[in-house]
């Protein structure tokens, strides 16, 4: 492995701040905070433990809230003035989307302060999640309102609807829960275990939106608390860096945030999906396979990885006669435990077609989303066909398409790593949705990080790509009260936040070098050393236990 790169100061700008930084290191009141040498990543730590407290108050004047009269926080003296008035409520976003950035910056920077992705990385990485992640349970929901959709579907099961059959709209009052307008009249996307769940924590919270907020993030930290056990582990396994995995997976800020304050459900299913992975690489065949139909049962797009990492428990691959007796052995578990589930529910079978299908009143907005929309348009223009089925239709054949590319895959002869393969099986089905939600992407990145360490451009586009789906989100779901002008908020904390990224990008002098292009694309493990993605060697042999770099203990 090589050293993190090193930062260096290019320009006028860049050296200025350099200076800068150094001028005020000299003194003890600034020093804690900036100082230090390159290796000293305790700055870095408070770098982001102040981001996550920037993060933490802004979401007080702009995260989601509930105005019932049963909820603690709507009435707070404390809060009313960081929400009602203008300059509450612009203080408070651009301090949100600063502490998104600073996040950012202290991410990047912790990969460069730590002196190398040995296994004392990890402590570091660890002591990051938990500093950096604390601030943030105390959180108002930002970033997305699914937390509330959660709540009201398990009011739905728990009034004894089906919500695969109805929308949050069926439940009395489901204004007033602070669910999306968007989840109304689609159906619940979830598992039946994630539904049970929620049915709970609807009759815990007896009506309270912050009992209800906090009882989801506990489960999404749940989920955060295995990923920070098993990646480590996986990575060692595959040959990884196990810092360097955590690195990516976890302290990313899209990760923290909608793990922690948005408390989205991604957060268990990847750490069953990993736990999973983990039992099977050691051979522990029918936990391994409980533990991803659990996944499945959380969010159904798990069913994905599912054929994939139960292959882990072979010794070889090669034959299609043990690949078919493993897929028939996950298969009659998945079928008796969610079909039973399904069926004590009172929801049936029906669950399946229902969560794959839900999320179809959501504006199409990825690129098969919005090809589709500009299909059925001009072929509504031309020849009267209406837009919406022709629409329906380019649906349909990427979803074939990503079928096929899962079907090729898994009956490869020479199958590849099979967590690395259900990241490229994975990766295919959601580039092939008409939805793509930002938080997609944290499904694949540890898929790829616990087989091999990026770097190059394809590092870099990482990067970027996981800034862009954490500022634009953001800044577009604050909560405005209705008698301010949302576009001014916005445009405000826009401006605040492109100058500070264009400087983190092109001029701050310690973080410039992460967004260089000219470095090519490679990947690395113990086994394989670096290798350019643009010549990677098709297997020879499918896929072996022999393989594994590190026998799982």
């Amino acid at each position: 492995m090589t050293e993190p790169i090193r930062p260096t100061a290019s320009n006028p700008i860049s050296a200025a701040a350099e200076s800068l930084r150094e001028f005020l290191g000299r003194f003890r009141a600034t020093s804690w905070l900036i100082g230090g040498p390159e290796g000293a990543v305790s700055h870095t730590l408070r770098q982001g433990l102040l981001a996550s407290l920037m993060i933490m108050v802004g979401s007080w004047g702009v995260g989601y809230l509930v105005m019932a009269p049963s909820s603690w926080l709507a009435v707070n003296p404390a809060l009313v003035p960081l929400r009602t008035t203008t300059g509450g409520v612009v203080t408070c976003a651009v301090l949100l989307a600063i502490g998104a950035l600073l996040l950012l910056r202290s991410w990047l920077r912790l990969a460069q302060r730590v002196s190398s992705w040995d296994a004392s990385s990890v402590s570091v990485m660890r002591r990051a999640v938990f500093m950096w992640g604390a601030p943030l349970l105390l959180c108002f929901p930002i970033f997305s309102q699914d937390v509330f959709s959660y709540w009201a579907q398990g009011g739905l099961l728990h009034a004894q609807q089906n919500p695969y059959e109805a929308g949050v709209s069926g439940l009395p009052g489901w204004f007033a829960v602070g669910a999306d307008e968007q989840w109304a009249e689609s159906p619940s996307p979830y598992g039946p275990l994630f539904l049970v769940f929620a049915q709970g924590v609807w009759f815990l919270s007896q009506g309270i939106p912050e009992v209800a907020v906090l009882a989801f993030r506990m489960l999404a930290v749940l989920g955060v608390a295995l990923m920070l056990v098993v990646i480590p582990l996986l990575a060692r396994t595959f040959g990884s860096q196990p810092g360097w995995a955590l690195w990516l997976c976890l302290l990313n800020p899209l990760s923290l945030i909608v793990f922690i304050p948005a408390a989205h459900n991604d957060a268990l299913m990847i750490g069953l999906i990993l736990t999973g992975v983990w039992y099977a690489v050691r051979g522990r065949r029918l936990a391994a396979v409980l533990l991803l139909v659990g996944a499945v049962a959380i969010k159904p797009i798990a069913m994905v990885v599912l054929p994939f990492v139960v292959l882990l428990t072979l010794k070889d691959t090669s034959s299609y006669l043990l690949r078919l007796r493993e897929w028939a052995f996950a298969t009659l578990i998945a079928v008796l435990l969610l079909g039973g589930g399904g069926w004590l529910l009172g929801v049936g079978v029906g669950w399946f077609t229902a969560a794959l299908g839900a999320g179809s009143a959501i504006l199409q907005g990825a690129p098969i989303g919005l090809a589709g929309l500009g299909i059925g348009h001009a072929a509504e223009a031309l020849s009267g066909v209406n837009a919406e089925t022709v629409a329906s239709w380019v649906y349909a054949a990427a979803r074939i398409g990503s079928a096929v590319v899962l079907g090729v895959l898994l009956l490869w002869p020479r199958l590849g790593n099979p967590v690395l393969w259900a990241g490229y099986g994975l990766t295919a089905v959601v580039l092939a949705s008409s939805i793509i939600q930002p938080w997609y992407l944290l499904w694949v990145l540890p898929l790829f990080a616990v087989v091999h360490v990026y770097r190059g451009r394809a590092l870099v586009g990482v990067i970027l790509l996981l800034t862009v789906l954490t500022l634009l989100p953001m800044i577009g779901q604050l909560s405005v009260a209705q008698w301010m002008d949302t576009l001014l908020v916005q445009a405000i904390v826009i401006a605040v936040a492109a100058l500070y990224l264009i400087y983190i990008m092109f001029f701050d002098p310690n973080t410039t070098t992460l967004f260089s292009v000219k470095r090519v694309s490679q990947r690395w493990n113990a086994a394989q050393g670096w290798q350019s993605l643009k010549e990677l060697p098709k297997p020879q042999t499918s896929w072996a236990a022999e393989n594994i770099y590190q026998k799982a203990r």
